[in-house]
């Protein structure tokens, strides 16, 4: 029996390996990682018939150009993207997301940009050969944790596959990126840590995602948030979301790869619901913060889960 494989004629700007997650990890220092937008993660999955909770390539901005190695093999590719398919007689085909596809032996797959968004996820059926690290398959590139040595890929790598002769089907979904007017936000442990015009000016001002963004944090542009009591506080647990605020008043919001500790004083936290569309957004992407209470954030998270499901069973 030949190798299944992609090998990666350009790795894109940060492709990596991602699941669900890593769980209960914090003590040792390791945070969850796993794919940034998760709802994106599950349809990828769903749309190729695998475990939701299969491995997929997580891609950045710029994505893969990969070539395809074995017998035959099904894919989808998630998210606000643009690709094509370049088959092995050098014919092209326009990508269409939310929609399977079947690649031969020598079909290319060029996934060109992310569109007005961050993050996509190209599902393989069958799954990634790859070996799990502390009960996960994702990268943390920060923390070389994880397969290819915990790196990101570069060119000329390749990344194995389970054998899918299966006869194709293809499966879609009409699902649309739909953005919110708010991130929410729960008040944070240190929020009396800061002046009363700023808590209020934190919600009433728009800030800027900056560049200095990637994979565990987020750096936000705008009104400088006023420290009244000490702008350095004994290092304790961070969550993902946490939004916290050096010296210089600049918000930064922990993500999926974030340290798990911190020593910052922390404003708030974003919810788990609206998590997916924070991380979607790019660079000098306005975001206007809302607070809301415990009550509602358990309540738009059930929510969230009641959608994602209900999306899942849209995919025929």
């Amino acid at each position: 029996m030949t190798d299944t494989f992609f090998n990666f004629l350009r790795p894109g700007i940060n492709t990596t390996i991602q699941d669900i997650g890593r769980d209960n990890l914090y003590h040792i220092g390791i945070p969850f990682s796993g794919a940034m937008d998760k709802r994106n993660f599950l349809i990828a999955n769903k749309l190729v018939d695998n475990n939701l909770k299969d491995a997929c390539l997580e891609f950045a901005y710029q994505g893969p150009l990969l070539e395809f190695f074995g017998n035959n093999i099904v894919c989808a590719i998630t998210g606000n993207v643009s690709f094509k398919i370049i088959r092995e007689d050098k014919s092209e085909e326009e990508g269409n997301c939310y929609e399977s596809f079947n690649l031969k032996k020598g079909d290319k797959i060029d996934i060109l940009s992310t569109n007005k968004s961050t993050y996509g996820y190209l599902s393989i059926k069958g799954g990634i050969k790859a070996e799990k690290n502390f009960n996960s398959y994702s990268i943390n590139t920060k923390a070389e944790v994880g397969p290819n040595e915990g790196k990101k890929f570069d060119t000329n790598q390749r990344i194995y596959l389970f054998d899918n002769l299966n006869k194709f089907k293809k499966k879609k979904i009409n699902y649309i990126n739909s953005k919110i007017e708010f991130i929410r936000v729960l008040k944070g442990t240190n929020f009396n840590y800061f002046s009363e015009l700023s808590q209020n000016n934190f919600v009433k001002d728009e800030y800027k995602v900056s560049k200095l963004t990637d994979r565990m944090g987020m750096r936000l542009e705008g009104p400088k948030i006023k420290n009244i009591v000490n702008t350095n506080i004994k290092s304790e647990g961070l969550v993902k979301g946490v939004i916290q605020v050096p010296a210089d008043g600049y918000p930064i919001i922990m993500l999926s790869d974030h340290g798990t500790i911190g020593g910052y004083p922390k404003i708030g936290v974003v919810i788990s619901a609206d998590y997916d569309k924070l991380t979607q957004l790019t660079p000098g992407s306005k975001i206007k913060f809302k607070y809301i209470s415990l009550k509602e954030a358990e309540n738009l998270f059930k929510l969230y889960n009641i959608e994602t499901e209900n999306i899942l069973n849209q995919v025929k």
